[in-house]
This record gives structure tokens, C-alpha cells and sequence, in this order.
């Protein structure tokens, strides 16, 4: 059986990850108690409905009920047949004041703290810390719309998945903010910048003219040779640990061109390799004009 605990901030997109998890599937329940799940395994374990996939959303709104919430996920774990993950959505505290506001909502906890909407995602933060340590895959969903929330869970869930490692490659922009969803970030500003070539500016990493100069220079051949060693040093490392997901992020000034380029060729080198590979450009159609 696969179990898929979600949780994570309220507003960070949970409703719309359940959404999709029902969509490919997963018979979904949101805001179980905590208390309830392993019970409500067990009943699903012995039903004629043959449910082997399932999600459930368990956050702050079950109150005192969600400090059970790791004692539950405890019990599952030592159950043989039951491959149990946790997947945390969040996003920065500036996302979610915004979406609030946006939609008018009130936060879960916004009786507690007399609506002060600071306060009560700082707590939240605190209550769902060690969640967040545990959490077998992770998504910051600050600068995802929901249809690129969709296509993300859907990649992770979407086919049967065996017990390797998935890496996601991305690339983001620097001037957009540093991507907080990385295991490993590496800055490529050090290297020459496509953009001051006018010919070159209007295309990205994705297209052969820009990887082409990138990687035209010494420096960008050798510092992409020391990354390639150094991941392929750390895979195995991180498999051995049980990660079922490692975010690798590149970054340059404006996310379009040597963070991609580099994002593009790291992809190609471990797909090659036969890992399971996401590729996602946060930032490369930013500032476009269309």
C-alpha cells in the first residue's frame, strides 16, 4: 500500500496538490486527525475496495489533535506492507500573508492570535518544524502557479514509482530570489554572460546558440566537470540515506541563460545515466515581451 501524508503551511497549495493526487488516482481524505490515520490504513488495508493509494491532509487546522501527527506517521513506518511518505508544501511568509489577502480567507489559526496573520503563520512554522525535517519530498510553491504545482506532483506521483532517487534540475534567477526548495545550489555568475551579446539576448539555455558560447570558455568546461564529479559523488550518498528526492538548483543573474544551460546539460548527463529526472526553469520566461 502507498500512503502519502500531506502537509505543510496552510495557504501554500495542499488543496490543489489533493486535488491532483485524487485526479491520478489516490483515494484522498483531507484534514483526517492524526490519530485516525493508522486506523483508517487498517480499514483500507482490509476493505474489497483494494485502495493501495492513498493521500491524506493533515495540517494545523485539526488543532491540539495535530501533535499526534508524529506518533502516527511513527506506527506506519514499522508496518511492512505500507510504504508511507510525507510530502511538505510551503512557501515564504510574504507568499502567504499575500494569498490570504488575495482571497480574503482567514488563516486556521487567526481566532488564536486575535487575527494577527504574523503571528499565527510564525507559530504555524514552529508547530510543523519537525514535519519538515521528515518530509520525504519537498515543494516551495512561492513562485509556482497552480498549474505549475499540478505538473510538479504530478511528476513525482503520476507513474509507479520504485524506491530511486528523483532529481530535480532547475535553474532560477538570483535577481528573483534564491530558489529555497534546493538541496544543493550552485551560483554560476561567474562565468560570461550571454545576455551583453545582443544576438544572444532574446534566447535561453534551452536553445544551442547559448549553451554553445557558455561552453565555449575553459572556465565553464572545467567548473561543469568539478559539478559533474561532485554530484555524482553525492547520489549514491543520498540514495544510502533514504531521500526519495533531491532538488539540484543552478543560478544566474536573470535565470535565461547560464543557469539553464547548465540546468539542461546536468539533466541530460544523469537522464543518460538512467536517474529519474525533472527539469524545471522557475525564472526563463520572466521579463519576456511577447
Amino acid at each position: 500500500m502507498q500512503l502519502l501524508i500531506v502537509t505543510g503551511m496552510s495557504g501554500s497549495g495542499k488543496s490543489c496538490v489533493m486535488d491532483v493526487m485524487e485526479d491520478i488516482g489516490y483515494y484522498c481524505i483531507d484534514n483526517i486527525p492524526p490519530k485516525l490515520i493508522p486506523r483508517f490504513v487498517d480499514l483500507c488495508r482490509h476493505s474489497d475496495s483494494s485502495l493501495n493509494n492513498i493521500a491524506v491532509a493533515v495540517d494545523i487546522r485539526s488543532g491540539d489533535m495535530f501533535d499526534e501527527i508524529i506518533h502516527s506517521w511513527q506506527i506506519l513506518k514499522t508496518e511492512p506492507d505500507i510504504d508511507v511518505k510525507v510530502l511538505y508544501i510551503e512557501a515564504s511568509d510574504e507568499v502567504l500573508i499575500k494569498r490570504y489577502k488575495e482571497t480574503r480567507r482567514k488563516h486556521p489559526l487567526d481566532e488564536k492570535f486575535n487575527g494577527n496573520l504574523h503571528q499565527a503563520i510564525k507559530h504555524e512554522w514552529e508547530q510543523l518544524a519537525q514535519l519538515r525535517e521528515i518530509a520525504d519530498y519537498y515543494i516551495e510553491t512561492s513562485n509556482l502557479s497552480s498549474n505549475q504545482l499540478k505538473e510538479q506532483v504530478k511528476e513525482l506521483f503520476l507513474e509507479k514509482r520504485s524506491d530511486s532517487l528523483t532529481i530535480k534540475i532547475m535553474s532560477f534567477g538570483f535577481k528573483y530570489g534564491v530558489s529555497t526548495e534546493s538541496d544543493l545550489v550552485f551560483d554560476v555568475r561567474c562565468l560570461p554572460n550571454p545576455f551583453y551579446i545582443e544576438t544572444l539576448r532574446p534566447h535561453t539555455g534551452c536553445d544551442e546558440c547559448v549553451r554553445d558560447y557558455v561552453m565555449s570558455f575553459e572556465q565553464s568546461k572545467e567548473l561543469f566537470g568539478k559539478l559533474r564529479d561532485l554530484i555524482d559523488f553525492l547520489i549514491p550518498l543520498y540514495i544510502n540515506e533514504g531521500k526519495s528526492q533531491l532538488v539540484i538548483a543552478f543560478g544566474c543573474t536573470g535565470g535565461k541563460h547560464r543557469s539553464v544551460t547548465f540546468a539542461e546539460l546536468m539533466a541530460k548527463y544523469l537522464g543518460d545515466k538512467d536517474y529519474k529526472i525533472q527539469r524545471y526553469h522557475r525564472d526563463i520566461t520572466k521579463d519576456r515581451k511577447f
